[in-house]
């Protein structure tokens, strides 16, 4: 695509050591763990939450030869064979290079903005453009100052149009992305409550995501937000409501039957009425921006009627699922595109609990000659052990490609297959289009279970992640607490995107928690907590590391390491400075010290403590008091011993308030899963307990709901029974009416008492329909204040035969 020389021509760098200018570049690299061809890649050094020039080295022993930096004090000599090109921002130049790339395509570029519905409506626009077009989108929700650029990157003049969605968190940071996208159709779909904390009213907001179309020519936008005064002159409009000006008027919605909605709207002095698969109101209003574009392209009202039948609800997400056979199944059937495909594999392989992977793959819409090639190069460059290939258009690469490949003409033809293909022990990625509906595959290769399900937001979790780390100074060490299952989220899934994102520590509760992240292909430092002289062996064989917090355990420990003739191995100190649960008390140190200084079966590697009341301001002194014990005892171990410990205290809690705790390590625990307990962070929620309505029941007013005849009906009422009880972790203090559920977004009570897998739901006053879907808790912290607890609680009763589903993208 562009040599180096290019490259730096285009950037109108000042400084540079080009050794090959002639290097030809295909990649951009940022995070060397997605690196799959180095010597074609482009590594640009983000400064972020970690510094990217501290991952040169490995970037060119992945096969970079090609760098864009910021810092001018690099050893480039230990570098020989690189190509240096230096900037003063260089997020700024990854834009640069993007926006050039941009003015390459001269095809038309649809940009996409809004607070709701982007990523949605430009995935519907691709299903119902591409019979007829072929169809650039940006991959997943690549919205962002970096998502933008690398979405573009991937432009060619292959296709006939390109769908960019840019978002926004605060103000400033449009006028980059348009500078990128410079889109020639600009589509606005809404205006919500997402980030509105970046801004100081709705207004500025509007007015900062209207910069996207400084330089469009069209605009196609909702006209109940009266932005046509604040437009550039100059731009045409294209706008759809209720008014009688609006180039499409909405006449009517309504509900139509229990699965679909009907749309009646006015344009050119035609009426039409529609009906789509959907009655939830942001999918209304996500398919009447999708009409008003279909209309702006000159498509007749009944070939909209026509396209708009077989739009697909979207789970947008990567969904990591527990498979038959030991397997993991990474399911990603709602599209398939080269730029998803790369996610998608670059998932694949940051799985550590398999060394054996198998790709499921379709064909793709809208490939031609020079697409197919680049699919070829794709595949060729991955590490796989099978590639099971579905759809004629595929069989190209039969005996292309250096691995095992199965081919089948359909998708009827791989479930009847299926039986005959050996998944053992594996993770499987089933990546494909639409039409070939994969998603009956994944069936048939995941574990059945109980209906509820949980599910993990990996996104979150690691957005999560980087907002602590973003409040620490650099050199402090994280630690990240996945005992009790990951608070209920799970085991090695979390951890192993934990052990991605490169922490240094994970601690569990019991020795059998650790076993299952080793056998999960966790390899990062593990923490036990409070161990017992019967999990001695198996801490020894899968290289745990105990809490030692007691002289009887420490003695235990040390003769079972002399009698196998152990030597060094690392332990952690606990000292107790308050909690009053488990440790050393600090009169004990000296006694410590002298068994320390005699043996030579244990080496500590640690020495920490646990704050009692770090988010309670009324309790300051007792922290400080415990910090300052705390300090003292770390010294003396550290004098006395003459060694080095990572110095520990800080919890969650600590690490928003109290800075002098950070010392060398902290540990996030709850923070990680979305729970602020002072709701004071840009934190995610992480999991979403969901389960659907079984039956719903008509009752008359005096008829009562449950065991012991405890729900009494004092009028005529809806009630609907769900698929959650007690036994799934769901209180039975939530019974009574106490406890809420939200069913299409609308709060109900239930109604008598919980019983052991189900409940029942007063939905007398909302649309609901059997299976509709129900979430749980609607919000978490609510929900542990109504029956007097805390969300730890919540969220570690979570039972395990509840289904964990992991998404990601």
């Amino acid at each position: 695509m562009y040599t180096v020389a290019d490259i730096y021509s285009i950037l109108h760098a000042s400084t540079k050591i080009l050794v090959h200018p002639a290097l030809e570049i295909f990649d951009l690299a940022y995070d060397t763990r997605k690196i799959r061809r180095g010597g074609q890649s482009l590594f640009f050094a983000l400064k972020s939450i970690r510094d990217g020039h501290a991952f040169i080295g490995e970037a060119y022993r992945k096969g970079v030869r090609a760098f864009v930096l910021s810092q001018k004090d690099i050893d480039v000599s230990l570098y020989p064979e690189g190509n240096f090109i230096w900037v003063n921002n260089v997020l700024l130049a990854l834009q640069q290079l993007a926006a050039y790339h941009r003015t390459q395509f001269k095809k038309p570029v649809i940009g996409i903005t809004g607070s709701n519905g982007k990523t949605v409506v430009k995935e519907w626009l691709t299903q119902l453009l591409q019979d007829d077009r072929r169809v650039y989108q940006s991959p997943k929700s690549y919205n962002s100052q970096l998502g933008v650029a690398l979405a573009l990157w991937n432009l060619s003049d292959e296709y006939d149009c390109a769908i960019i969605e840019a978002g926004i968190s605060q103000p400033g940071e449009m006028v980059a992305l348009e500078a990128m996208t410079r889109p020639e159709i600009g589509v606005f779909t809404n205006i919500g409550a997402a980030h509105a904390s970046g801004f100081a009213s709705k207004q500025d907001k509007i007015v900062e995501k209207l910069k996207l179309f400084t330089h469009s020519k069209d605009l196609l936008f909702p006209s109940r937000y009266g932005i046509a005064s604040m437009l550039p002159e100059g731009l045409r409009v294209f706008s759809f409501g209720t008014e009688p000006m609006d180039e499409v008027q909405v006449l009517r919605i309504e509900d139509y039957g229990r699965t679909a909605t009907q749309i009646q709207v006015a344009h050119a002095q035609e009426i039409a009425t529609f009906s789509i698969p959907f009655r939830d109101k942001a999918s209304v209003e996500n398919a009447l921006i999708c009409i008003t574009v279909l209309l702006f392209f000159g498509y007749s009202l009944d070939a909209i009627a026509s396209k708009l039948t077989k739009l697909k609800p979207l789970d947008m997400r990567l969904q990591l699922k527990k498979g038959k056979n030991g397997c993991s199944v990474i399911d990603d059937t709602y599209s398939n595109d080269l730029a998803s495909l790369q996610i998608a594999l670059d998932f694949l392989f940051q799985q550590q609990q398999h060394q054996k992977r198998t790709l499921i793959l379709s064909d793709m819409d809208g490939l031609d000659d020079k697409l197919r090639q680049k699919l070829l190069a794709l595949l060729q460059r991955q590490e796989l052990d099978r590639i099971v290939l579905v759809g004629k258009g595929t069989h190209f690469m039969r005996d292309q490609l250096h691995t095992t490949v199965l081919l089948f003409d359909s998708t009827e033809a791989l479930l009847l297959g299926l039986k005959d293909i050996p998944f053992q022990q594996e993770s499987i990625l089933i990546k494909g289009s639409r039409a070939y509906h994969l998603e009956e595959v994944s069936r048939v290769l995941v574990s059945k279970s109980h209906e509820t399900v949980l599910e993990i937001n990996l996104n979150a979790l690691e957005h999560n992640l980087q907002v602590y780390r973003g409040m620490l100074p650099s050199g402090v060490k994280m630690m990240a607490m996945v005992k009790a299952f990951s608070y209920g989220s799970g085991s090695y899934e979390v951890a192993n995107l934990l052990q991605f994102n490169k922490l240094d520590y994970l601690t569990v509760a019991f020795a059998d928690e650790g076993v299952e992240l080793r056998q999960g292909g966790i390899t990062l430092p593990i923490m036990v907590l409070s161990p017992d002289e019967q999990v001695f062996e198996t801490l020894l064989t899968n290289e745990l590391e105990p809490e030692i917090y007691s002289f009887r355990i420490l003695h235990a420990f040390i003769t079972f390491l002399d009698r196998r003739q152990i030597k060094d191995f690392p332990i952690h100190i606990k000292i107790d400075t308050g909690m009053h649960r488990l440790g050393f008390m600090p009169e004990e140190m000296d006694a410590l010290i002298q068994v320390l200084r005699v043996t030579e079966a244990v080496r500590p590697k640690s020495v920490f403590s646990h704050l009692v009341a770090s988010g309670s301001r009324d309790h300051d002194d007792f922290t400080r008091q415990q910090l300052d014990t705390f300090a003292r005892c770390a010294a003396l171990l550290e004098s006395e011993l003459d060694c080095n410990l990572i110095k520990h205290i800080a919890n969650t809690s600590a690490i928003v308030h109290w800075p002098e705790a950070y010392l060398d390590m902290v540990r996030l625990g709850i923070g990680l899963y979305g729970v602020d307990m002072d709701r004071t962070l840009d934190v995610e929620q992480v999991s979403t307990l969901k389960t659907t309505i079984t039956q719903i029941k008509e009752l008359p007013a005096g008829e009562t709901v449950g065991y012991d005849r405890k729900g009494v009906l004092h009028r005529a009422s809806r009630i609907a029974t769900v698929k959650i009880g007690y036994a799934d972790g769901y209180s039975r203090r939530f019974g009574q009416g106490v406890g809420q559920m939200s069913i299409n977004g609308q709060l109900v009570q239930t109604v008598g008492s919980i019983c052991m897998d189900m409940c029942m739901l007063d939905v007398t006053d909302i649309v609901a329909y059997e299976e509709d879907e129900v979430v749980v808790f609607p919000d978490l912290m609510k929900a542990a204040a109504d029956i007097g607890t805390i969300p730890y609680e919540l969220l570690v009763n979570i039972s395990s035969r509840v289904k964990r589903v992991y998404f990601y993208g």
